[in-house]
């Protein structure tokens, strides 16, 4: 492929109320959290009155506990922690009120615990208890089961530690560009993260990791062009909630933003590659259900979705430009053309839905899903250097073109 020079040009950058309406909703960073105490096992256990949760830590740790609706869970705060739970210390997650459980990194200064619950609950004791015998520290959660009136009365209640935890720190920095630097920035996505890890393959691979794998790798690839300054909206597993993911851009003045996942399916036999871009009528029932189950993502990470976020939800569609949504459909296309000269797609590749990660209304966004890990082939093949080289040269070759599109636009 020729050499193709960078394009000295910038899209205009919508600012004012956007601007504003995006960064108010961070939080002030904090300080650097200090060394880390490390969780070795955690447990459920159902009593005849309660189910109970304990986690086993390396030290004494302060903690705060709460529960959210729709659905029903419990989450439980802690400093950043180090996970180094074995296996076989894990023990069965579907015991008694308690259906699922995940943790991980939810913030620069917390690591998160969610329980999700079967029906409604009640916090009825959370304590510590020393090391004795073989065990070390210990945090215990009871929990008891309330009707939905008692639940709604203790909503606002949380249990804390006598130590305050680190003050969560949200936002994660984008480095600015530098002075007369014009070239694109391209933003790149690795989605999910932290105590949300997405998709789980056939063989137990998180869709978190492949797809921090592959935003790594396509950064650095981009960049070695010297044609592109390139933003990744995460570096490591810490969850980010959508509209963080939106800020990003924005706050990076983004000129493309590539949001990278990995599907499942019911059917291990699909497997293939797609691409989305934003609209409020899914192409299909299929995109439909993955657009609901990617918009979920905060629910998952135990995010409270009451307050403000569907006003800001509903701003910045209202604000979406009907030229940055053309613009996202052209790039979509000339992807889904380079993908197909040497990676497996879907049939009907370009798909549409309701992506809240794609709503940015200045920057043209596709969410890209680069296979099927619920297929063990394809899987295993998302896992190999090689098949991530091949994807993410086709996704350079894409972005060249798309630039090249884009200034022989303003040219005419």
């Amino acid at each position: 492929m020729a050499e193709r020079r960078a394009h000295p040009w910038a899209r205009p950058k919508l600012a004012g109320l956007l601007a504003v309406l995006l960064l108010a909703m961070t939080a002030a960073p904090t300080p650097a959290a200090a060394a880390e105490p490390s969780v070795s096992a955690v447990r459920l256990g159902q009593h005849p009155d309660k189910t109970r949760f304990v986690m086993e830590l390396s030290a004494k740790t302060p903690y705060e506990v709460f529960t959210l609706s729709n659905p029903f869970r419990v989450v439980i705060d802690l400093p950043q922690v180090d996970w180094r739970i074995p296996e076989e210390k894990m023990g069965d997650t579907h015991v008694g009120l308690v259906r699922a459980l995940r943790f991980g990194l939810f913030s620069p200064t917390t690591s998160r615990v969610v329980l999700d619950a079967e029906a409604p609950v009640a916090i009825d004791k959370v304590f510590r208890l020393a090391p004795r015998e073989n065990y070390p520290h210990r945090l215990v959660v009871d929990l008891k089961r309330v009707s939905q009136a008692r639940f709604a009365s203790l909503s606002d209640r949380r249990i804390t530690s006598a130590e305050p935890l680190p003050k969560a720190n949200r936002q994660e920095r984008t480095p600015e560009p530098e002075r007369g630097d014009t070239r694109p920035t391209i933003v790149i996505d690795a989605g999910h993260g932290g105590v949300d890890p997405g998709a789980i393959g056939v063989s137990g691979t998180y869709e978190k990791d492949i797809v921090l794998d592959y935003a790594k790798h396509l950064g650095n690839l981009l960049e070695s062009t010297g044609r592109y300054r390139v933003v990744l909206t995460r570096k490591r597993d810490i969850f980010l909630r959508l509209r963080e993911r939106i800020r990003l851009a924005q706050e990076a003045e983004g000129d493309l933003f590539i949001s990278l996942h990995a599907n499942t399916h019911g059917s291990g036999k699909i497997r293939g590659a797609s691409v989305y871009t934003l609209s409020e009528t899914a192409s299909d029932k299929e995109a439909a259900q993955l657009a609901a189950k990617e918009n979920k993502s905060d629910v998952i990470a135990g995010v409270n979705l009451g307050g403000q976020t569907k006003v800001v939800s509903q701003i910045l569609i209202d604000l979406a430009q009907r030229e940055t949504m053309n613009e996202s459909k052209h790039f979509a296309n000339v992807l889904v053309d380079e993908l197909g000269q040497s990676v497996k797609l879907l049939n009907n590749t370009h798909r549409f839905a309701g992506f809240a990660v794609l709503k940015s209304p200045n920057i043209p966004s596709v969410l890209f899903e680069i296979g099927y890990m619920s297929n063990r082939q394809e899987e295993q093949q998302l896992l190999t250097a090689s098949h991530r080289a091949k994807v993410n040269h086709q996704i350079l070759d894409a972005v060249d073109s798309f630039f090249e599109w884009q200034e022989a636009r303003r040219m005419r």
